[in-house]
């Protein structure tokens, strides 16, 4: 950001929810006194949607394509979920601000014919479960080793639709995406995962806001939207 502009790009994924995370960081920046705009942006994840997630190379495949243009000086600000991005930011840039964090719980979204309180995790035995994350996929074996864990991917309405069809009798989401979206969920068995019994990524349901490490003006900006609580927390 020049000096004396303020006149901010965000770079953004595509997807709705993607979306609505490079808005609502939008509208912070507005109540700043910044005048940010737009630019959507295609990432080796979105590319790639049919392949496995340990099949991509390194855990960049949703950031790196905005981290680029963020060097290459094509936008000003880059809008991440705070679990997709590697620990430390590339050479020469930074993050200068999260979010407030939404409930990192896991969801657990089961079609009501396919359900059995009883069991754990309220899926009938043997079924199909989807999910996109290895993380995700070990805890669900250790608790139900019977099930059939499948790669799911694709954008949350794209999941659910899936689920919709029947590809899956359940599949797991955060539910920080969910309660962004607002999605009605009255078809289906919800099935809410408490962190404290079901581990989800470090970060999840925290928005990052990225930089140039050398936007030092830009930097002292964000500074009033930095949820600092949130930075600490997540820094340990």
């Amino acid at each position: 950001m020049k000096s004396n502009s303020l006149n901010v790009i965000i770079g953004t994924r595509g997807s709705d929810l993607a979306l609505w995370q490079a808005n609502f960081i939008k509208d912070k920046l507005e109540g700043i006194g910044l005048k940010p705009t737009l630019k959507v942006i295609k990432t080796q994840g979105d590319k790639l949607s049919n392949l496995s997630f340990d099949k991509l190379e390194g855990k960049g495949f949703f950031t790196k394509e905005l981290e680029e243009e963020l060097l290459n000086g094509t936008i000003d600000v880059a809008v991440h979920s705070h679990k997709d991005l590697p620990t430390e930011s590339p050479p020469g840039l930074v993050i200068a601000a999260v979010s407030e964090r939404e409930d990192p719980s896991e969801v657990l979204l089961i079609l009501k014919d396919q359900v059995d309180i009883k069991r754990p995790l309220s899926i009938k035995q043997g079924k199909i479960a989807g999910t996109s994350a290895s993380r995700r996929k070990a805890q669900l074996l250790a608790l139900r080793p019977d099930l059939e864990v499948k790669e799911l991917r694709g954008n949350v309405q794209t999941r659910i639709q899936k689920l919709r069809d029947k590809y899956y009798h359940a599949i797991m989401i955060a539910k920080a995406g969910l309660s962004r979206l607002n999605i009605d969920l009255s078809e289906f068995y919800v099935q809410e995962l408490a962190p404290s019994s079901f581990i989800p990524a470090p970060a999840q349901g925290v928005l990052a806001v990225q930089i140039r490490q050398t936007d030092t003006k830009l930097f002292e900006k964000l500074q009033a939207i930095n949820n600092t609580q949130v930075a600490d927390e997540i820094a340990v």
